[in-house]
């Protein structure tokens, strides 16, 4: 069996490539969408608040650009300086994509229980927060 370490990455770059794919036709990729969830979710969020939000998902360059795109194609709007909300536009259009992410991601579970992936979701949230939370030490024995 392989480690959970080779799943996990096997899993994100699977998502990743899969996504940008479904996600093109519409000019987004997988981060860019992530950004307009933020800024749906939020509006008037500021940059520093969706780098707080994905930070674990892009470095800064990355999400920096994401969010300049998601401005420059008209999906986001600067309602001040470092601010963003959706345009009328943008909204309209990620209620569309909305729907085929949510047929994408029936296909992603296919053949799992909720039960299953809820499990999966708690346990990976455990093993984040013990690697996040306390340095783990190497065994001396």
């Amino acid at each position: 069996m392989k480690p959970i370490g080779y799943w996990l990455n096997r899993t994100d770059q699977a998502l990743t490539r899969q996504m940008d794919a479904l996600l093109t036709e519409y000019g987004l990729s997988r981060l860019t969408w992530q950004v307009l969830n933020v800024v749906r979710d939020a509006p008037g969020a500021a940059d520093t608040e969706v780098h707080a939000a994905l930070g674990a998902n892009a470095d800064t360059i990355a999400l920096s650009a994401a969010i300049r795109t998601v401005v420059t194609d008209g999906w986001a709007t600067r309602p001040a300086t470092g601010l963003l909300t959706l345009t009328a536009q943008g909204d309209a259009r990620l209620a569309a994509v909305t729907e085929r992410v949510a047929f994408f991601r029936e296909a992603v579970i296919a053949g799992i229980s909720l039960e299953e992936y809820g499990t999966a979701v708690r346990v990976l949230e455990r093993m984040t927060r013990n690697l996040e939370g306390t340095p783990v030490a190497a065994s001396t024995g």
